[in-house]
């Protein structure tokens, strides 16, 4: 008889430690949701936040397909000279992520090189260096947003070489368009026509409005940032030498010579390029393109 009502207590027991072990589980399988929700900018500022979801598969955008790995974009590819990242940078996928967890993603189909030193018409141009233009002499990959005519913003990105960096000039916008279109309105007369999806991104200034980038995004590490990245597309090939027209740079012509260097790359017939170049188009096609490309 205390045999069996030992066994009772024992079994009492047992299913007492079950019922707070699936409690506790319950409790950290709720926490760990919550701080799946989280924020990236809260993510970074709480280093015990991101401890627990590092085991977790991430939120990954329906343009892609599930079974790949994020192909984010590290230091090394950043490593390279000005004019050769400003050719790399296009076909590749920039990808914004807003605070809700939702992704903004355009495809990388224009761009500049600014390669500093004895280049006239860059902000770092004898090597100069100043408060605004601190992260072009920054690490390979490293953020340089500033603002034009006062109310607009560029997204640049610094290379190899002293004061050199890369803008990016337009994207393809590839998912998010709606919130892309809400953003770029925002900054429109009221009443303007709705934008088409090729005049979402296709300039320096509209690639800023479209994703949200924000002046605080300067000097910000593009191969590490939660918010901002770049990832390969797995849904094109990259563009061969053939697809890539070399033009002058845009805006740029109280620079003398300097605006004339061919350090504007784009992809030949895109819709996305914020301005074409025929000549250029045609002297890259025939292969004579226009001198000093590689300089």
């Amino acid at each position: 008889m205390m045999a069996g009502r030992k066994r009772k207590v024992q079994d009492l027991a047992v299913a007492a430690a079950a019922t707070h072990t699936e409690s506790g589980l319950l409790l950290r399988r709720n926490q760990t949701e919550l701080n799946c929700r989280a924020s990236p900018a809260k993510l970074k500022s709480q280093p015990g936040l991101c401890e627990s979801v590092q085991s977790l598969e991430p939120e990954r955008s329906h343009y892609f397909n599930y079974n790949e790995p994020q192909r984010r974009l590290g230091q090394d590819f950043f490593s390279q000279p000005c004019i050769s990242l400003a050719k790399a940078f296009l076909g590749k996928v920039l990808v914004r992520r807003r605070a809700d967890g939702s992704e903004l993603r355009g495809r990388i189909v224009e761009t500049e090189a600014y390669l500093g030193g004895e280049d006239k018409a860059s902000h770092s141009a004898g090597g100069k260096r100043t408060e605004r233009n601190t992260a072009m002499f920054m690490k390979p990959g490293t953020i340089y947003v500033y603002p034009i005519y006062g109310i607009y913003l560029c997204m640049n990105v610094s290379s190899e070489g002293e004061g050199a960096a890369v803008l990016l000039r337009s994207l393809e916008p590839l998912l998010g368009q709606p919130a892309m279109r809400e953003l770029r309105a925002a900054r429109r007369k009221e009443g303007a026509r709705q934008l088409k999806d090729k005049e979402l991104c296709n300039g320096p200034s509209k690639l800023c409005q479209a994703l949200n980038i924000p002046r605080c995004f300067d000097r910000r590490d593009l191969a590490s940032d939660p918010e901002v990245w770049l990832e390969d597309d797995q849904n094109t090939s990259p563009p061969k030498p053939q697809d890539i027209a070399s033009a002058p740079r845009v805006g740029i012509e109280s620079h003398g010579e300097w605006a004339k260097k061919p350090w504007r790359f784009y992809l030949r017939g895109h819709p996305c390029v914020s301005v074409v170049n025929k000549e250029a188009e045609r002297l890259s096609l025939s292969g004579n393109e226009t001198d000093n490309v590689d300089a």
